[in-house]
C-alpha cells in the first residue's frame, strides 16, 4: 500500500511551505492518509487509459515496507494545505492527459 499524491497538490504544499519558511522551518509529510496497492493502481490505469498494461509479479524488495502512507494532519493544521486531487482515478487521468499532450516529454 502506497499513498500517491497528485503533482498539483504536491506543488501547492511546497508553495505553502516556502512561504512559511519566513517564520520557521518545519518538516511535513504529504499524503492523503490512505493508500492503494500496486494492483489497484495498475487496474485503475488500465481503466483510465483504456490501454492494456502488462505486469509481472515479483517478490517484495528487501527492506520495502508493507504499507507506506503519510498523515497530512500537521501540514493541514499548520499551513492550511487542502489537497484537491486525492482520488486515484483523477491522479492517473491527469497524468495520462499530460502524457498524451506531451508524447516526447518536456522538449527543449
Amino acid at each position: 500500500m502506497r499513498d500517491y499524491v497528485h503533482v498539483i497538490d504536491l506543488a501547492d504544499a511546497h508553495a505553502l511551505a516556502l512561504n512559511a519558511m519566513e517564520k520557521s522551518s518545519e518538516i511535513y509529510n504529504l499524503g492523503y492518509g490512505s493508500g492503494y496497492s500496486v494492483a489497484e493502481v495498475v487496474e485503475m490505469a488500465r481503466q483510465v487509459t483504456k490501454q492494456w498494461i502488462s505486469t509481472e509479479a515479483a517478490t517484495r524488495r528487501a527492506g520495502d515496507p508493507h504499507v507506506l502512507i503519510a498523515s497530512p494532519d500537521k501540514v493541514m493544521r499548520d499551513l492550511g494545505w487542502n489537497p484537491r486531487h486525492s482520488e486515484l482515478d483523477n491522479i492517473i487521468e491527469s497524468a495520462w492527459r499530460w502524457r498524451l499532450a506531451h508524447p516526447n516529454g518536456y522538449e527543449e
